[in-house]
């Protein structure tokens, strides 16, 4: 991390000000953007990011220390957009879509073996470029929602993301193995590379698309059917999750249920910027 945002100080200042009512912002986006990348990655509490702020603004005067409110108020509405961390480009795009847990405290696996509570966990849905091992959509939510639920919304992210560039293959697992994703897919003209179940039927039963993929899979057989599809890049998305958790760990610290969605949405994007402006 720099201190690029120093650049443009008082341009994005004067920007974010303009016809403002009432007491002006003291501090640019990006420098708060800065700081909620030090909470999220450092897991550093607000009130140490205040004490932190005051020798900062010593050794950089221009730097003006903010309380640990205004840190929170502004850091917890916090807008990244997913398609300004991405490197731009023009080539096709294959991704793989993946889940996995967040948990929602430090402590949630004592409390379980201690207390016998369920604290619960948030779930993390990407797509991800497997070339380029950036994330090109996100959705979180809590435990309940099912994974196949999300696939449709990533994918639509991930071309809303990605400007002008072709998804040629979406890789999933079976927990997608659902007839509307193998219809949205071939609407879309994606090529569905999904384990299917290995009982699955080869009957269309309203989804042709989905009985040609298992007529396929039963006559090539699974090895086969995995290499000329390459399925293995699937694990694109297992690598990001990896990253993501030894990066920033594998909990949040806020405590309302919408902070600590946005927390964890805020993980994948600042791992984006790293990857990008390392």
């Amino acid at each position: 991390m720099t201190f690029t945002f120093l650049d443009n100080w008082d341009n994005d200042l004067e920007k974010i000000n303009r016809d403002k009512l009432g007491r002006k912002f003291e501090s640019p986006p990006a420098f708060i953007q800065f700081l909620m990348m030090v909470h999220v990655i450092f897991n550093l509490p607000y009130r140490q990011i205040e004490g932190f702020l005051r020798k900062l603004s010593d050794i950089v005067p221009q730097i003006k220390a903010a309380d640990y409110t205004t840190i929170w108020r502004r850091g917890t509405k916090l807008d990244i957009k997913l398609a300004d961390t991405l490197k731009e480009s023009d080539e096709p795009v294959v991704i793989a879509l993946d889940s996995s847990g967040i948990k929602v405290t430090n402590r949630g696996e004592w409390m379980r073996e201690k207390w016998k509570i369920h604290r619960g966990w948030i779930k993390v849905n990407i797509s991800v470029n497997v070339k380029t091992k950036e994330i090109v959509g996100i959705e979180v939510t809590d435990e309940t929602v099912s994974d196949g639920s999300s696939f449709i919304s990533l994918v639509d992210q991930s071309e809303n993301n990605l400007p002008g560039r072709k998804i040629e293959k979406a890789i999933a697992d079976g927990a997608f193995d659902r007839r509307e994703i193998f219809d949205y897919l071939q609407h879309k003209h994606i090529q569905p590379v999904i384990k299917i179940r290995s009982n699955a039927s080869i009957k269309a039963r309203g989804s042709p698309s989905r009985a040609k993929a298992v007529r396929e899979l039963k006559d090539f057989g699974y090895l086969a059917w995995r290499q000329k599809y390459d399925y293995g890049k699937r694990w694109a998305a297992e690598t990001v999750f990896s990253s993501v958790k030894r990066i920033s760990g594998e909990h949040v610290s806020a405590t309302k249920t919408e902070n600590m969605l946005h927390e964890a949405e805020l993980k994948f994007a600042f791992y984006n910027i790293l990857l990008n402006h390392r």
